[in-house]
């Protein structure tokens, strides 16, 4: 299961909720006609049909089948949003679900290993890397072209050009 977004919180009255999305692109996933809810802990997934979604503002909200009030909606609060692999549309060249980055060891042009991607942090201005490495240490890296040369997920790697010692 590849986790796409979160849903905030209800939106109205009508059973609507607003959803954060986990990348750049949610109408593209927006369009699939079944999607996966399931808790923080990735257990217990269970089919979402959506009845109607829209964009709004960075995110989307949506209306799922079943869920026609507020207090309906309120149950969905905090869950995940997830679609298995083989249900996802393809991506282009160069672009990358956030599920394929996580794991990746980062390199910086010296070959020293920065850390393991471990998370992705969605800041508003950019999504940023966060790595840990085998010592525990943790960095912070933003994933801009400038910082983020080439991503090799067929090799494990994010290729970087960050020094060790920032």
């Amino acid at each position: 299961m590849v986790v796409l977004g979160k849903v905030i919180d209800p939106y109205g009255v009508r059973g609507w909720v607003r959803i954060h999305p986990f990348g750049d692109d949610p109408a593209t996933w927006a369009q699939m006609p079944v999607w996966w809810l399931g808790s923080e802990d990735l257990a217990d997934w269970r089919e979402a049909k959506p009845k109607t979604c829209r964009p709004h503002g960075g995110g989307l909200i949506c209306q799922f089948e079943g869920v026609d009030n507020r207090t309906a909606a309120e149950t969905l609060k905090g869950m995940l949003i997830g679609a298995p692999r083989e249900a996802l549309p393809a991506t282009a060249e160069n672009e990358f679900y956030w599920a394929d980055l996580i794991g990746l060891e980062a390199v910086n042009s010296a070959g020293e290993v920065l850390g393991r991607v471990e998370e992705l942090i969605e800041t508003g201005a950019h999504t940023v890397l966060r790595l840990v490495s085998e010592e525990g240490k943790e960095r912070l890296l933003p994933f801009v072209a400038s910082v983020v040369l080439v991503v090799e997920p067929e090799n494990g790697l994010i290729r970087v050009d960050w020094g060790s010692d920032r």
